[in-house]
């Protein structure tokens, strides 16, 4: 049987810990940061409705490559995909600046992110793509636009899977191994990302250890260990522990535990953009032991079905309005296509910090992850919502 998870910990009296100074962002900006978290939320829980298995995925990979399309389009097309992205509200034709500061504060920081990313509009040979837009891309989005050989599949495929494995310095590896027919406009974003704990864990004090996958399904996992000061909060409404992990490099993850008569769907479900605020505000510091298990993530996802549950329909039918990115009457959206990887280093830096030994004059509460859980990694200066994912078996990518 499970070892008991004491999740049901007393607030102790502490201050909310901000370690990354937040930035001074225009509220335009702060606006679509909270307009991007809202869509990636969504995007996340149409992921998680269609598998039971590990998701990870970056809502800001995702977020930039639709922009950028949005920027091709017009009319009702375009409307639709504002509506369908949460963007209500917001004029296209000040996006294009407000994302550019947006992405300079988010990946303009020091230290940097240990975050690679990069999206790319992949067009038939056929589009006559204006200079307007290829500099749009480039200028504000920081993506491209290449035109591709869709009638030889194999040399349109080896493109693609070079452009992804320079986005993430080989990071990603599993990439496409076929196209649909037919294919003449492809969205592609890749991102990925090297954990760095900040205190870190200490590797030496790595463990084989119980993971219950369900019920029926119990596997042996290197488990980390340490003890420190965390800040923790307790969800009743969703019956799951939430802990904040800080990182290296100013980002910071909340790791989600469903209580064990809870399923991590039902607490997807209720996941959304001001739940994940509403986290951040209840954090409080205490005394903690946590196991955390390794784990190393690669997922590639086909967007298009879950774009379209978000209501964004109409740039995948004849009727796209594609005419600002050099696209024909006729000529629409194929697939969306995103890859994402996460990688852990559980070492303790340079060797000078003893990560996982602190000591208490008795043994402080334990929060052992031992069965699936949800995380969330954000920076914490802009609150900017990065990476979110589930491991439901830490031994599978």
């Amino acid at each position: 049987m499970a070892p008991t998870v004491l999740l049901h910990l007393p607030v102790l009296l502490a201050l909310l810990m901000s370690p990354a100074a937040p930035q001074t962002i225009s509220p335009a900006v702060e606006d679509l940061i909270r307009k991007n978290a809202d869509f990636g939320a969504q995007l996340y829980r149409a992921v998680a409705s269609r598998t039971d298995d590990n998701i990870f995925l970056s809502p800001f990979a995702v977020s930039a490559g639709m922009l950028a399309l949005l920027g091709g389009t017009s009319g009702p097309t375009q409307n639709q995909l504002i509506q369908g992205l949460g963007l209500t509200g917001l004029e296209p034709q000040t996006l294009p600046d407000v994302f550019q500061n947006l992405r300079n504060a988010v990946l303009q920081t020091t230290p940097p992110l240990n975050l690679l990313q990069g999206f790319a509009v992949f067009p038939d040979q056929s589009f006559q793509v204006p200079a307007s837009f290829q500099d749009l891309l480039q200028m504000k989005y920081g993506g491209k636009a290449q035109s591709l050989p869709y009638t030889n599949p194999a040399e349109a495929l080896d493109i693609i899977s070079r452009w992804v494995q320079e986005q993430s310095n080989d990071q990603i590896k599993d990439v496409l191994t076929s196209l649909e027919d037919q294919t003449k406009l492809l969205v592609v974003s890749a991102a990925s990302y090297k954990i760095r704990f900040n205190p870190p864990f200490n590797s030496s004090l790595t463990q084989s250890e119980r993971f219950y996958v369900d019920k029926y399904h119990v596997i042996m996992v290197p488990m980390m260990f340490r003890a420190d000061k965390y800040f923790l909060a307790y969800d009743r409404g969703v019956k799951a522990g939430v802990l904040k992990l800080p990182m290296a490099d100013g980002a910071a993850m909340l790791v989600v535990l469903p209580d064990e008569d809870v399923d991590v769907t039902a607490v997807e479900e209720e996941v959304t953009a001001a739940k994940i605020r509403a986290w951040i505000a209840q954090l409080r510091k205490t005394k903690l032991e946590v196991q955390l298990p390794v784990f190393l993530l690669e997922q590639t996802y086909s967007l298009k079905n879950m774009l379209q549950r978000l209501e964004i329909t109409q740039v995948f039918q004849d009727d796209a309005d594609l005419s600002n990115m050099g696209g024909a009457s006729g000529t629409k959206l194929t697939e969306v296509y995103h890859m994402a990887a996460v990688s852990m280093d559980e070492s303790s830096g340079d060797g000078s910090s003893e990560g996982g030994v602190t000591t208490f004059s008795s043994p402080p509460p334990r929060l052992t992850f031992n069965r699936p859980f949800i995380f969330i990694i954000y920076q914490q200066s802009t609150n900017s919502l990065l990476f979110m994912g589930r491991v439901t078996n830490p031994t599978e990518k």
